[in-house]
């Protein structure tokens, strides 16, 4: 078995189609093929369901597809750990929950010094973002902290203050009970923590109204829509123009980190240490709540 005729499966499991996965490698069809035949010969299995819309993986085939996913992951942690090169270079994919506020800094940062660097960021809630950090999708994540876990390291970011807010007519504990919350979709730590608050308080929301964006969120605050638990460094502009208010939480709900996780088991390349040293230099000049 080689280590091509892997990636030519993987392919074929994502594409769908035979035509398409020798299209995106130039290969001619009966290349393609053949590999997957003599794979499935040294398999001593069907890999995979031929109909007329394309192929389709067997239950074998997922079992191998699993398998493939970490021997192909192991032979480039192999090459780049043997490897002298000390310079970033090559992807890197970044995850984040979407109120990063310092984020720009961290990547402006990075890119400019490491230009060699292919680097993508993808949005998402905590919980997401945790899987896929998992799963060997994302390089790492800036994700809400969340309680240890032995296959993950994380390094403290920053930590803020989230607040309450609401447009200017909400003012007593009693109004705020009746109102929407407005918030991200499960996963999210900021809706996390609203949650225990409410909990702890004997209270249940009467709706709550999820959101893809914090743009969309903090419109519809402004607008009266719903209440929304956000950095307090997000709308302190708002608060100050008038269009919303802020109502504090306690402590135990209000303080929170945000940290950058990583796989602890995942080969540390120069592109990822290099990132991650730019976190901690960016860290120094930013204020923490304490």
């Amino acid at each position: 078995m080689e280590f091509k005729d892997l990636e030519i499966f993987q392919l074929i499991a994502q594409k769908g189609t035979i035509t398409e996965a020798a299209k995106e490698l130039n290969y001619v069809q009966s290349n393609i093929t053949s590999r997957i035949r003599k794979l499935e010969s040294e398999m001593n299995t069907p890999l995979f369901n031929r109909h007329r819309r394309g192929m389709s993986l067997t239950p074998e085939g997922k079992k191998l597809l699993t398998y493939s996913k970490k021997i192909l992951l192991l032979k480039e942690e192999m090459k780049m750990a043997v490897q002298t090169i000390n310079e970033p270079s090559g992807k890197l994919e970044i995850g984040t929950v979407e109120t990063v506020s310092h984020l720009p800094i961290i990547l402006s940062s990075y890119i400019k010094k490491y230009k060699d660097v292919d680097l993508s960021v993808f949005t998402g809630v905590t919980r997401n973002l945790v899987k896929d950090v998992l799963n060997h999708k994302l390089d790492g994540a800036f994700i809400t902290e969340l309680d240890s876990d032995p296959d993950l390291v994380s390094h403290e970011v920053f930590q803020e203050e989230l607040v309450l807010i609401s447009d200017t007519r909400v003012s007593t504990l009693e109004e705020l009970k009746e109102q929407s919350i407005l918030c991200f979709s499960k996963g999210c730590g900021y809706r996390a923590r609203l949650a225990e608050w409410y909990k702890d308080q004997n209270l249940a929301p009467k709706k709550i109204m999820e959101f893809g964006t914090l743009e969309t969120i903090l419109r519809s605050a402004v607008m009266g829509l719903g209440i929304a638990f956000v950095p307090k460094s997000e709308v302190e502009q708002l608060e100050r123009d008038g269009l919303i208010q802020f109502h504090k939480l306690p402590e135990q709900y209000s303080k929170i980190k945000t940290v950058f996780i990583r796989r602890a088991d995942a080969y540390l390349t120069p592109t990822i240490e290099k990132f991650i040293e730019t976190i901690e230099s960016n860290r120094q000049g930013i204020i923490f709540d304490d």
